[in-house]
């Protein structure tokens, strides 16, 4: 099985970070004071965006975490 480099969470997490960096300050830019409360949603989705990343990283990692340990006691039994 062949290891990728390329972590595609990690990508999509300062992807869509970066793209809510930018939507706010151009927001600011656009409409002045009156950004406000659309900055306040956009920073939001980011926050569930971080997590929605976050909480699938944990899942692959337990996921993967649970089969190696299958796999150990796979070998164990085959080694007795």
């Amino acid at each position: 099985m062949a290891v990728s480099t390329f972590d595609t969470l990690r990508a999509l997490a300062i992807a869509s970070q970066a793209l809510g960096f930018i939507l706010i300050l151009t927001l600011e830019t656009l409409m002045g004071d009156a950004a406000r409360p659309w900055q306040g949603w956009t920073l939001a989705a980011m926050v569930v965006a971080a997590l929605w990343v976050a909480l699938v990283r944990l899942y692959r990692r337990n996921r993967a975490r649970k089969a190696m340990v299958r796999r150990l006691a796979d070998h164990d039994d085959d080694v007795d």
